[in-house]
């Protein structure tokens, strides 16, 4: 079955951004990841132990606000996110990204005005991203939609209906 999505990293063009300032007008924090295995949004991979990574304050809602005419409003939010230092070459597309999978994940799900539609829990494997991705899409008012972990709340990956 053909998806009605597409899978999202972070933009080239707004990469460069956030890599001088982030979302909260901040230069981006450098961690140095000892261990490894950090989501990077860049290129929807993971960290490799002892890499220098960028560490910076996103706000994924209001981008695709500026990009598609969307207002928000209070759900706009910025949250924390890690990207690499330098360009990586970004998300090769395809299907959903290994690295971004998880036991636990929210699927927020927003109109084309940007106002939360509903949500649906990921809970411990019982439903895979994709089964839980075609449901929320199932609403013809849903445009985009978010992923995020549930223990901390962090941005993982959006998503956005495609044509046809």
């Amino acid at each position: 079955m053909s998806e009605n999505y597409e899978i999202r990293a972070i933009a080239p063009e707004v990469l460069k951004q956030l890599r001088i300032a982030d979302d909260a007008g901040d230069p981006p924090r450098m961690v140095v990841d000892e261990e490894g295995g950090n989501p990077l949004r860049c290129c929807l991979g993971r960290s490799r132990p002892g890499e220098t990574i960028a560490l910076v304050s996103y706000a994924p809602l209001r981008r695709w606000a500026l990009e598609t005419g969307a207002t928000p409003g209070p759900y706009s939010e910025v949250g924390p996110v890690f990207i690499h230092v330098e360009d990586c070459g970004g998300w090769p597309g395809g299907g959903y990204p290994d690295a971004m999978r998880g036991e636990r994940r929210v699927l927020r799900a927003y109109s084309a005005q940007g106002d939360i539609l509903g949500g649906l829990l990921l809970n411990g494997g019982e439903t895979t991203i994709e089964e839980g991705l075609r449901e929320v899409y199932r609403d013809p008012e849903v445009v985009a939609v978010h992923v995020r972990a549930v223990e901390y709340g962090c941005f993982q990956v959006e998503t956005r209906r495609t044509a046809g």
